[in-house]
């Protein structure tokens, strides 16, 4: 099996979940993602967190070794300063 690529990731995670901006880094084994989505509103990160997951999937367990990412809002993304 193939590791797969930050453009798999940004796939399968927007395939299961709705993001308003969606960024992934990586280099086949350990990935970096800032996840963008209104369904993050009103929930901790620990929620967040596993919404992410669930979009993923088995995937997390069988393909991904590490994962680390940011959850924001739409407001808390846009209230980032830019570079």
């Amino acid at each position: 099996m193939s590791l797969p690529t930050p453009q798999d990731l940004h796939r399968y995670i927007a395939d299961g979940l709705d993001c308003s901006h969606l960024q992934v880094e990586g280099d086949g084994q350990h990935f970096y993602a800032t996840i963008v989505s209104a369904a993050f509103e009103g929930i901790s990160r620990v929620q967040r967190h596993q919404l992410v997951y669930r979009a993923l999937g088995e995937r997390m367990r069988a393909e991904i070794h590490a994962l680390s990412m940011k959850t924001l809002t739409p407001q808390e993304f846009s209230a980032l300063p830019k570079a």
